[in-house]
């Protein structure tokens, strides 16, 4: 295979964070030939997000290349429980559990991967078949110090908390794949360096050949912080348009090169053009506009973006109502602000109920009053809507007969 220089920079340079142990060899190497690499996966029933996509993106760029890709499932380590920066380790899950996992995870990540182009593997076909003196040879091949060197083990012993057996071996059982898959290359998050770079060790004592490690940087969430859905500041891949818009365009402003270049394939030249702009005091909104709309085009289409992009415009810069509302018929003159939300999301706890009130999160239209009292009483007759938390819009539909409740679509 004919390698494009330029694609391999790309590659190998663009949403990258290191490649190791240096990147020109490895780009001489696949200018010479196509080369072997793999991408591990822990099956764990996550819910994908953009932060996942990083190196999702690119595994599928190595794809289109021409480059042999491997996608490893790793029913075999998932049952080490590789605590991969917690505390404690993960519960270990049955064959039936890995699999309905994968599905799941493979439903997910099918919106960037073609899996016509990548090869699917389970590293349990290998590990399950270890025999014991196998597994003496594989331990035989480091050691104990060598493998107390990362970091979250350092961390652990210095807090006096415990470091089991099984979690040591881990990062030898994980690079144990590279031998027997005798790849080029492996690819992952920063995250996943110490365990990569095992396998690098393992390639080179076993087969005598190099093999290089390339990882991803990890993204933090929407407002800046570390991803997590505690905070709700991710983005998942399979976000319905007008919800996947709305939460990048509250992507914090110097976020917004990094999410381009990372999670686009928008020109360099064109990130480094609005980088500028934004620097030289250009308002970001317009740039987080395109990011947006840049990306729910990958994950969607480029009509529905649109379609997107003008309801946020509709709803959050011009605060008019949406055409079709959900219609809440209330068959009372009043009644608590409390009970008008739990009439109109009725699967909310009372006590978040109650919160999002307090917080001031209930807004009347269209008066735009936001009492903060549960128990203030609500005139339906001179409220037509209510907005309840950043994206929930009910119309009010008063009658005057006895109390009830309906909700129309």
């Amino acid at each position: 295979m004919k390698s494009d220089p330029h694609q391999t920079e790309q590659i190998l340079t663009r949403g990258v964070a290191q490649v190791l142990p240096d990147k020109k060899s490895l780009a001489d190497l696949m200018a010479r030939r196509s080369i072997r690499l793999y991408l591990g996966i822990d099956p764990s029933g996550a819910e994908l997000t953009l932060g996942h996509s990083v190196v999702l993106r690119k595994l599928q760029q190595f794809a289109l290349a021409g480059h042999e890709v491997i996608l490893l499932i790793g029913n075999g380590t998932v049952r080490i429980g590789d605590p991969t920066g917690r505390d404690s380790t993960r519960p270990v899950l049955s064959d039936e559990q890995i699999e309905a996992n994968f599905r799941n995870w493979q439903q997910q990540a099918s919106v960037i991967l073609d899996f016509e182009r990548i090869e699917v593997k389970r590293n349990g076909d290998w590990l399950d078949k270890l025999s014991y003196v196998d597994l003496i040879g594989l331990m035989a091949k480091t050691t104990v110090q060598q493998l107390i060197e990362r970091d979250m083990f350092q961390k652990r012993l210095k807090a006096g908390q415990p470091v089991h057996g099984h979690e040591l071996i881990y990062p030898l059982i994980q690079g144990y794949d590279s031998v027997v898959m005798d790849v080029d290359l492996e690819i992952g998050g920063t995250d996943q360096t110490f365990n990569m770079m095992m396998g690098r060790h393992l390639q080179k004592t076993y087969r005598h050949k190099p093999k290089w490690v390339l990882t991803t940087p990890l993204i933090n969430g929407t407002d800046g912080r570390k991803m997590s859905k505690s905070y709700g500041n991710y983005v998942a891949l399979t976000e319905p348009p007008n919800q996947m818009y709305g939460k990048l365009m509250r992507t914090n402003d110097d976020q917004i090169i990094q999410y381009f270049t990372v999670l686009t394939d928008v020109p360099e030249e064109d990130i480094a053009q609005m980088d500028q702009s934004m620097r030289a005091g250009a308002n970001p909104m317009e740039f987080k506009k395109k990011l947006a709309l840049s990306i729910t085009s990958q994950y969607h289409s480029e009509r529905l973006a649109q379609q997107a992009q003008a309801h946020f415009e509709q709803i959050v810069q011009r605060g008019q109502l949406p055409d079709q509302l959900p219609v809440v018929t209330i068959e009372a003159q009043s009644v608590s602000l409390l009970e008008l939300v739990g009439l109109c999301w009725p699967e909310a706890s009372n006590a978040h109920r109650r919160r999002l009130i307090k917080q001031g999160g209930v807004e009347l239209q269209p008066s735009e009053e936001r009492p903060t009292d549960p128990n203030y009483r609500v005139d339906v007759g001179s409220q037509t809507a209510v907005k309840i938390g950043k994206r929930r819009y009910y119309r009010l539909r008063p009658t005057t007969s006895s109390r009830a409740v309906t909700a129309e679509a």
